[in-house]
């Protein structure tokens, strides 16, 4: 059973899958920080900063504070809107350009293949 155990924990998928949720999670910090650093400055210079954490209502003595959704809502909408952008567009523009130049140069048939297709054409012309 340790065994077992200890095959799972040195499989590689495993180890793969540990990189990437911290290179995500590191990923995830630079995101924000460019969010809340740069993209919602330049919202607040036509708007004010979005925090709409103030926002409540109240329905028989229960308050119910929607701005704090709203706010995050809002975040997570920019922060896809960076990711997509800034991240998903030009790595899709990339890989197209490496996609493109991949292409194998079509190779002219050889002096066998040619005889080969006039032969072949020669016996389908025939009655």
């Amino acid at each position: 059973m340790v065994e077992g155990f200890k095959k799972f924990l040195l499989r590689g998928n495993l180890i793969d899958l540990a990189v990437g949720v911290l290179i995500g999670a590191a990923f995830g910090k630079v995101v924000d920080s460019f969010t809340s650093g740069l993209i919602l400055p330049i919202i607040g210079i036509f708007g004010g900063v979005p925090d709409f954490s103030a926002l409540s209502f109240t329905v028989n003595g229960s308050i119910f504070k929607y701005g704090a959704f709203l706010t995050n809502l809002l975040s997570f909408v920019l922060t896809a809107a960076v990711i997509y952008f800034f991240v998903i567009t030009p790595f899709n523009r990339l890989m197209e350009r490496f996609k493109r130049e991949e292409k194998p140069a079509v190779a002219e048939p050889s002096n066998e293949e040619k005889l080969l297709a006039e032969i072949r054409d020669a016996l389908r012309a025939r009655p």
